[in-house]
C-alpha cells in the first residue's frame, strides 16, 4: 500500500507539470508550484532577506541599482514587466546578487568591489533577472520535487525487499547521486542560460555587451579559489568568459541601434 501511494504521489506531481520552452528555445518542465505561489516566496525570501542582512543608507548607491534595474526590466515582455519589482541594497561585502520570482533583486555592495560601472553593473542584474525571466526556480523546484519523490519510491520498494536500512542507503546514497549527477548539471546549464538571456538584456537596455567580459574578469581576479566545474552550479570562469565574448561580437549591432533609438542608460 505505501509503495502505491509513493507511486501515486509522484504521477500526480508529474501530471501537473508541463513542458515549457524557455526564453532561448530550450525545453523545461515547471508547474510543481504555480506562479502566484513562486511570487509568495519570493516575496517571503526577500523579506528574510531584509530582516536579516542590514541595507545602504546610501541614497546614491540605492538610486543606482534601481536605474540600473529599470533600464534592464523594460526590456522585457510588458507581463514580467508589471510585477512591482523591487530592490534592495545589502550591506555585505561578497560580490553578489540575485533576483526572485515576484521581481525582487538584491545587490550586495560587495559587487561594487568587481562591477566597476553601470556596464558591468547591468551584467549582473540582467543575468540574474535572465534567472526570474527563464522561470529557472520554477524548473528547479519541479525537478527537485520530482527527484525526491522518486527516490522515495525507490527507498520504499528496497524496504519492502530488503529492510529499513536499506531503504534508508538507497535513498541517501541516491540523492548524493542526484545532487551530483543530475541536478548541479541543470544548474549548470541554466547559469548559461542566464548569461544568454542576460546579455541580451543588457544590449537592448544600451548597455555595452562586452562589459560582461570585464566584469567576470574582474571576478576571476577577486576570487583565489573555487570548486571543479563538474561539481559546481556555475560554469567554469574561462569557458564563460570566451562564451561571453563569443556573443558580445553579435550583440554590439544591437547595443548600438539601442544608443541610437534613445536607450542611453546615465545610472552612474
Amino acid at each position: 500500500m505505501k509503495r502505491l501511494l509513493l507511486v501515486a504521489a509522484v504521477t500526480t506531481l508529474l501530471a501537473g507539470c508541463a513542458t515549457t520552452t524557455s526564453p532561448t528555445g530550450r525545453k523545461q518542465v515547471v508547474g510543481a508550484v504555480s506562479d502566484e505561489q513562486l511570487a509568495q516566496l519570493g516575496a517571503q525570501a526577500f523579506a528574510e532577506a531584509k530582516a536579516k542582512t542590514p541595507q545602504s543608507t546610501d541614497s546614491r548607491q540605492n538610486a543606482y541599482v534601481r536605474c540600473v534595474v529599470q533600464q534592464v526590466v523594460q526590456q522585457l515582455p510588458a507581463e514580467w514587466q508589471n510585477v512591482g519589482w523591487e530592490t534592495a541594497v545589502f550591506v555585505d561585502s561578497s560580490p553578489n546578487a540575485f533576483a526572485l520570482p515576484g521581481g525582487k533583486v538584491g545587490v550586495n555592495t560587495g559587487i561594487f568591489s568587481v562591477a566597476k560601472n553601470q556596464d558591468q553593473l547591468a551584467a549582473v542584474v540582467a543575468h540574474e533577472v535572465g534567472h526570474v525571466y527563464s522561470r529557472h526556480h520554477n524548473e528547479r523546484i519541479t525537478r527537485q520535487m520530482g527527484t525526491q519523490g522518486a527516490l522515495q519510491v525507490l527507498g520504499a520498494l528496497a524496504g519492502s525487499r530488503y529492510g529499513e536500512g536499506v531503504a534508508n542507503a538507497v535513498t541517501q546514497g541516491g540523492s548524493i547521486a542526484a545532487q551530483a549527477g543530475f541536478l548541479l548539471p541543470n544548474s549548470r546549464t541554466q547559469e548559461s542560460e542566464a548569461d544568454v538571456v542576460g546579455q541580451q538584456l543588457m544590449a537592448r537596455a544600451g548597455f555595452d555587451p562586452r562589459q560582461a567580459v570585464n566584469l567576470w574578469e574582474n571576478m576571476i581576479a577577486a576570487s583565489s579559489s573555487r570548486p571543479p566545474e563538474w561539481l559546481s552550479t556555475h560554469p567554469n570562469p574561462e569557458n564563460r568568459i570566451q562564451e561571453l565574448s563569443s556573443r558580445a561580437a553579435s550583440l554590439v549591432p544591437v547595443y548600438q541601434q539601442a544608443r541610437a533609438a534613445g536607450h542611453t542608460p546615465k545610472c552612474g
